[in-house]
């Protein structure tokens, strides 16, 4: 997809993103502490069945498993050397999902913070982080994505990283969501007008926000962005706040009614392209 064409999809409708892939994996048996991708090609048939199911239930863009994919992350695990196979199958379980639908449903390659900081709050020089995130977008691209999704962003200065190591690596679009705390500021304390705009001014080809929240609580930060930018806005919040149940699982306290009805609040201040992060 160029970022013409994804323009063009764009343009007088809403795009439907898919909803919660970690917080659902988690239902269907993957424990915490481990690879989330290595788990994911361990039970390949856990992960299609749940994308066919947001296909079926009319998702527009199915985001690939790659979320932490990255060479940082995958050293955690002894992974790194396998990246590139990794990310490639990965991605062709999305596409193979993608391919049940009697419509055209595209893949998104998905990719998040490394965990390592920039400095001077951390070790990480900005040349370095972006030459990694290079190096995984570099995977998705081959494998064949779409495009690309920036998400679940904490620190700006990251996603500026990660929309720069795009640009210079393919054409494809991207998709950039920052993650805000209650004060509608992110953990590294940037506004969500200020991510918005700069985010634009770096050829973001939609910006917007993801987990954070409910809808309810989005909807100011959304309008914040909508009116500040040019570019689609995407907004894909939790289904409410998170409670801990007494088997220690976690859940999220808002049904689907009522986060359908919700969502409207944020297609009204402005979002276009809506999904879900955290399932009820």
């Amino acid at each position: 997809m160029t970022i013409k064409e994804f323009q063009q999809l764009t343009t007088g409708r809403f795009l439907y993103l898919d909803g919660a892939t970690g917080s659902n994996l988690m239902r269907y048996g993957m424990p915490s502490g481990v690879c989330p991708e290595q788990w994911i090609l361990e039970h390949k048939d856990v992960m299609r069945k749940l994308q066919e199911a947001y296909v079926e239930a009319g998702t527009d863009i199915l985001y690939s498993p790659t979320f932490s994919g990255n060479r940082v992350k995958l050293a955690e695990y002894g992974l790194e050397d396998h990246m590139e196979e990794m990310l490639s199958e990965l991605v062709a379980i999305s596409k193979e999902a993608a391919a049940t639908a009697n419509r055209k449903v595209w893949v998104a390659g998905d990719l998040t913070m490394t965990g390592r900081q920039l400095r001077p709050i951390g070790d990480l020089e900005l040349e370095e982080l972006i030459a990694i995130y290079k190096e995984q977008i570099s995977c998705l691209a081959r494998a064949g994505v779409d495009l690309l999704v920036v998400e679940t962003m904490m620190s700006l200065a990251e996603a500026r990283a990660a929309l720069i190591a795009a640009k210079e690596t393919c054409s494809l679009p991207v998709m950039v969501t920052m993650t805000f705390e209650k004060d509608g500021r992110t953990l590294f304390g940037t506004d969500a007008l200020t991510a918005a705009v700069c985010l634009e001014s770096l050829g973001a080809a939609a910006v917007g926000a993801n987990c954070s929240t409910g809808p309810a609580k989005m909807e100011g930060i959304i309008r914040s962005m909508a009116d500040a930018v040019h570019i689609p806005i995407i907004a894909k919040p939790n289904a409410g706040l998170p409670q801990t149940s007494a088997s220690g699982q976690t859940k999220y306290d808002m049904d689907a009614a009522t986060f359908a009805r919700e969502m409207e609040l944020l297609a009204g201040a402005g979002a276009s392209i809506l999904g879900g992060c955290r399932r009820n």
